[in-house]
């Protein structure tokens, strides 16, 4: 199945304007101190975008033209509860990811920059350590995650990666390898929740990257 296409705005790069390439915008906003970009699902959102200022659209998720059914069977949030996300410069590429409280937007931990990773791997990771750290301090809160791929790998206790180790992701291997170890040892009765997106607007952990 072909991905839907993308308009990416560039307020603040090496080049500004509107690309409908994610490597035409990489080009323009990775390594460019306070670089300011968002990804919107049609041209003309785009055009009104960059018409205005990043102030308006940052952290604001794409419209969507979702049933109202569905978003009214979302409700809301669990609160308290946490939110993991990760961010990839590049497929691999330099990745970070975090955990923020739900309720207070507190970032609760945050890893990297990792020199090569996977978002993918970074959205495992986010919800095993969320899951550690909220076992360690006897806490019993809902995880939320918009990635159902890094859901499954947790389920199943092991990261379904195909990034093969080598020198630039030895530390990003470490912590794999912990994560995996932790959820053979241990059987969380957390829950791992689908951040429902079409309703609630970005996950609070998200980059404002996308």
């Amino acid at each position: 199945m072909a991905k839907a296409q993308k308009f990416y705005v560039v307020w603040k790069g090496r080049k500004t304007g509107i690309f409908d390439r994610w490597e035409d915008c990489s080009a323009q906003v990775t390594g460019f101190v306070g670089a300011e970009y968002k990804a919107f699902e049609r041209r003309s959102e785009a055009e009104q975008a960059l018409a205005g200022k990043y102030e308006d659209y940052k952290g604001k998720a794409a419209l969507k033209r979702v049933s109202q059914a569905r978003l009214t069977s979302a409700g809301k949030p669990i609160v308290p509860s946490y939110a993991v996300d990760a961010a990839c410069s590049g497929n691999p590429g330099v990745l970070e990811y975090r955990c923020v409280d739900v309720q207070t937007r507190q970032v609760i931990f945050q890893q990297g920059p990792y020199r090569k990773g996977t978002n993918n791997i970074g959205e495992f990771l986010a919800i095993v350590e969320a899951l550690m750290l909220l076992a360690e301090r006897g806490l019993d809160l809902p995880i939320y995650s918009d990635s159902g791929v890094a859901i499954k790998w947790v389920r199943a206790g092991k990261c379904g990666t195909v990034l093969t180790r080598d020198d630039h992701n030895t530390a990003l291997f470490v912590r794999i390898a912990k994560a995996e170890k932790w959820l053979a040892a241990n059987r969380p009765g957390t829950r791992i929740l689908k951040w429902e997106t079409d309703a609630w607007g970005e996950i609070p952990a998200d980059y404002g990257r996308k």
